[in-house]
């Protein structure tokens, strides 16, 4: 178990979309959220207090976790000298990123002779089976994106909240880094060999009551050509029976992919529809997500109201607003 509560590593992470690890879990798990560290030149910050290694310590924290994900999700070699620090102040170690800690040999190291753990999240831990495309007892429904990182997970876990509150039969399924990190469970699923993944999938949603949903966490988008296939197992392994589509309406281009737009919500729909019908011909797009943290109220309400009329489908920020509408859509199935 990693030790909590955390002091969140920002590193010199280049904007706030860089910190999504840190910033998920201080959004869901805020009582694990002690307090950030952030490197010289950080550009993210998660309104948490900004303490040393010894103020953290002091204070509390038990592991700190690197919060910032770069592309690649490598380790690094400016962090080393705050990563070996914190080993040494007492503090564990936890990551999600591809470049695991246990294969650092300095921190390793340094973690044995200090008696710390090194704990990698993005490391699968059973031997996952090839999809066989079985249709499985209970209902799923699975976030899909224009792009990476545009809520998809946040409205999955939104939902959850929501159907919790309800009394309904839920069950939040992390698939990546952040959604483990904050839930303690689930299959990091861009760390998955490709011909498993999708039996992943099948592994983490399988039969449940005919009234229980999997509100499974989205990864990727089908439109973005780095992480196209990741969006595609889940698809094709969840078997949603409906669909949300997820967009953050100022952004200028893929994420990462400057020389690449985003493709329309009407074109989102389309192709998910199309792909997701391969494994289950009843699936339905119930709902929009829209990530409206980069604007200000009456700018996102409109924005809103004008997807809705346009799209013919609930519209909503579901952290903003909640997930009340979504989950009132999946009742309506």
């Amino acid at each position: 178990m990693i030790e909590t509560p955390y002091l969140l590593f920002l590193g010199d992470a280049p904007d706030p979309l860089a910190a999504k690890v840190a910033q998920g879990i201080k959004d869901w798990r805020p009582e694990n959220a002690l307090a950030q560290f952030r490197m010289e030149g950080c550009k993210a910050d998660l309104r948490l207090p900004d303490m040393t290694l010894e103020e953290a310590k002091a204070a509390g924290a038990r592991t700190l976790v690197i919060g910032v994900a770069n592309r690649g999700g490598v380790i690094s070699p400016a962090w080393k000298k705050v990563l070996v620090a914190a080993l040494e102040e007492g503090f564990d170690l936890a990551s999600g990123l591809h470049n695991l800690l246990r294969d650092e040999p300095d921190l390793v190291a340094v973690a044995e002779a200090c008696g710390r753990a090194l704990h990698d999240v993005r490391v699968p831990e059973v031997d996952y089976p090839i999809a066989d495309g079985r249709r499985r007892t209970g209902k799923r429904c699975l976030a899909v994106g224009t792009d990476c990182s545009v809520g998809k997970m946040y409205t999955a876990l939104a939902m959850d909240r929501e159907m919790q509150a309800r009394g309904l039969k839920a069950t939040f399924r992390a698939t990546g880094q952040t959604g483990i990190l904050i839930t303690g469970d689930g299959v990091p699923l861009d760390a998955v060999v490709a011909d498993f993944m999708a039996g992943a999938v099948e592994w983490l949603t399988p039969d449940n009551d005919p009234d229980h949903w999997d509100l499974i966490e989205g990864q990727g988008s089908l439109f973005h050509v780095s992480f196209s296939g990741v969006t595609m197992a889940l698809i094709h392994g969840g078997q949603p029976d409906a669909l949300i589509l997820s967009h953050e309406p100022t952004r200028p281009h893929m994420r990462g992919l400057p020389d690449y737009g985003l493709p329309t919500l009407e074109e989102l729909r389309d192709l998910s529809l199309t792909v997701a019908r391969i494994a289950n011909p009843d699936v339905q797009v119930v709902g929009i997500s829209i990530n409206t943290a980069a604007m200000g109220e009456d700018e996102a309400m409109a924005c809103l109201a004008g997807i809705e009329a346009r799209m013919g489908l609930p519209t909503v920020d579901p952290f903003r607003q909640g997930a009340g509408r979504l989950v009132d859509a999946l009742a309506a199935l």
